[in-house]
């Protein structure tokens, strides 16, 4: 199946997708965090000096937001799984 024009440039239209978070500005200024579940939001350039604490399904990961972060998600900082522990075996 050969892709269509359309499908091509869907990426062009689509609009990134950002969480209003009531008190940002505020939150901003007390330098207080802001807890959110939102792991999809994308970093938009008024986020720049806020710090949130995103969810991680058991804790929440504090990210303090710079301008390399712009245009990035959130749930990209906060990881989900650890690392594998292996451990050695006895040698016989």
């Amino acid at each position: 199946m050969w892709r269509t024009p359309v499908l091509l440039s869907r990426s062009k239209w689509k609009v990134p997708y950002f969480v209003p978070f009531p008190g940002l500005a505020d939150a901003i200024k007390t330098n207080s965090p802001i807890r959110t579940t939102a792991r999809n939001c994308t970093i938009m350039p008024f986020h720049v000096g806020a710090t949130f604490l995103v969810h991680n399904g058991k804790d929440y990961i504090p990210l303090h937001v710079t301008p390399a972060h712009v245009g990035h998600k959130l749930g990209e900082f906060a990881h989900t799984k650890k690392p594998a522990r292996h451990t050695d075996t006895k040698k016989r």
